[in-house]
């Protein structure tokens, strides 16, 4: 696990499972049987060669349209095979078991918004936020849980890198950085890390000052994602319970509450602006 000094581009690795490892020995074994190194793989299905290896190695939870990318590749026969291993496969372990639906939707959306009033963002934070976090949970959580569930949030940061052509759009309150939760070096730490992820293309991160008379997130945190069919599907959750919301008049519901707290948001730019002023002041 890395170190707590904010920085973006780590991704912790989840514990594997053996369904996972079965899975991955039986995607580079098919690979190897087409004569195909994972460098010349990996494009011809739309994945880096890292991820790739991550997934070959049993620390990745393959994507469903990998399988469909695959028999183009590998051919049908070999598509059969594959699809016949993942039916065996075990979600994340140290996810909780009422978010890994929309864990596995995460991982294939085209475009992810979500809306926090709270705590920052799982996907936003780094490793001593998370920590802070999960030794403030009640009922305390065991050594090893604490561990897992903390390796695992660190493992899903890594879609922000792995999906470049996925849109991220996040909206946070300038009031969870104030309130500099465990302190001003986890505070500097979080700062850091928002910074750096906002610098990636495919990432936007907006804050709604203090002062927003106008204010359409009155109804609470919301997360949004566009599938690979180009359907919206919503999901809130709270105090260890969730709600996906497939029903398409709800998630359209919550798409325009989400386009006009945007609106109302200071823009990416000025939100920079925002954190580094913040910054200094720590």
């Amino acid at each position: 696990m890395a170190s707590d000094n904010g920085g973006g581009g780590h991704c912790g690795e989840p514990e594997s499972s053996d369904s996972l490892k079965t899975f991955g020995a039986v995607l580079k074994a098919l690979r190897d049987e087409a004569r195909l190194t994972q460098e010349q793989f990996a494009p011809r299905v739309g994945y880096s060669a890292a991820y790739i290896a991550k997934i070959e190695q049993g620390k990745r939870f393959p994507p469903r349209d990998l399988l469909d990318r695959s028999e183009e590749v590998l051919g049908a026969v070999a598509a059969r095979v594959l699809a016949a291993a993942a039916k065996s496969l075990t979600r994340k372990v140290g996810l909780a078991s009422w978010f890994l639906q929309w864990a596995a939707i995460e991982e294939e959306a085209v475009t992810l918004f979500s809306y926090e009033s709270s705590v920052i963002p799982g996907l936003l934070q780094p490793e001593s936020y998370i920590r802070a976090i999960f030794e403030r949970r009640l009922p305390p959580l065991a050594e090893e849980q604490f561990e897992h569930q903390v390796t695992a949030r660190l493992a899903r940061q890594c879609l922000l890198t792995e999906r470049p052509n996925t849109t991220f759009s996040f909206i946070i309150e300038q009031a969870m950085l104030e309130r500099r939760m465990a302190g001003n070096e986890v505070t500097r730490a979080l700062i850091d890390h928002l910074l750096t992820v906002g610098r990636l293309r495919n990432v936007e991160i907006q804050a709604v000052p203090l002062i927003q008379e106008d204010h359409s997130g009155f109804e609470g945190p919301l997360s949004l994602a566009e599938t690979a069919e180009n359907q919206w599907v919503g999901y809130v959750e709270a105090h260890d319970s969730s709600m996906l919301i497939t029903d398409p008049k709800a998630a359209s519901a919550m798409l325009q509450r989400y386009g006009k707290m945007r609106s109302q948001a200071l823009s990416h730019q000025a939100t920079t602006s925002l954190l580094e002023q913040m910054r200094g002041a720590l």
